[in-house]
């Protein structure tokens, strides 16, 4: 069996049916590649004493208390317990909602589902909003950064940070060592 790219058609087909799976869910959910969403529409009568949500560090049970869970089953990856949170808010024509947030252990991952049960969405079709480089932590932020330096670099045809680095060092040496002859001399 060969690899293809999908046609138009068959690409537009897959969205589809992904999207049927997700509508039918009894619940709605996003996420982006730190967090992630989960809303559970529920009658509008209830209360907070109502509604049962128990969050572990890799599964989730809500839903109504006395009842069937309407969400329940085993995370793809771990959540942060101690930064998830839910709350119950009301909502257009006589309902509430469940909002349940989801902190990512990985923040560097999207998840296909929100419990391994539910129908994978494709994550490799996700367009990430643009983030900040101001909301990125330092290490991160500076990896980015050298790395956005590096291509603006390739692009006017000049040395990246390692390369120049490299040049600086054999420059230094070269002025250390006047006798040696480094006309023949290959850099890679």
């Amino acid at each position: 069996m060969t690899d293809k790219e999908p046609t138009p058609a068959e690409e537009a087909a897959a969205r589809a049916k992904e999207q049927a799976e997700q509508d039918a869910l009894p619940y709605k959910w996003t996420q982006t590649i730190g967090d992630l969403d989960v809303t559970i529409s529920v009658p509008g009568n209830l209360k907070g004493r109502d509604i049962v949500v128990d969050l572990k560090k890799d599964s989730i049970s809500a839903g109504i208390k006395g009842q069937e869970p309407i969400l329940k089953g085993t995370f793809p990856h771990p959540i942060r317990t101690d930064d998830s949170t839910w709350t119950l808010s009301s909502a257009p024509g006589n309902t509430k909602v469940i909002e349940i947030h989801l902190d990512k252990i990985n923040k560097m991952e999207w998840w296909p589902h929100v419990v391994t049960s539910a129908p994978k969405i494709d994550v490799t079709k996700i367009v990430p909003e643009n983030s900040k480089l101001s909301d990125l932590d330092g290490e991160t932020r500076s990896m980015v950064e050298k790395m956005m330096y590096d291509q603006r670099q390739k692009e006017m045809g000049l040395p990246t940070s390692d390369e120049q680095k490299k040049m600086d060092i054999l420059k230094k040496f070269q002025e250390q060592h006047p006798e040696m002859d480094f006309s023949k001399a290959k850099i890679n």
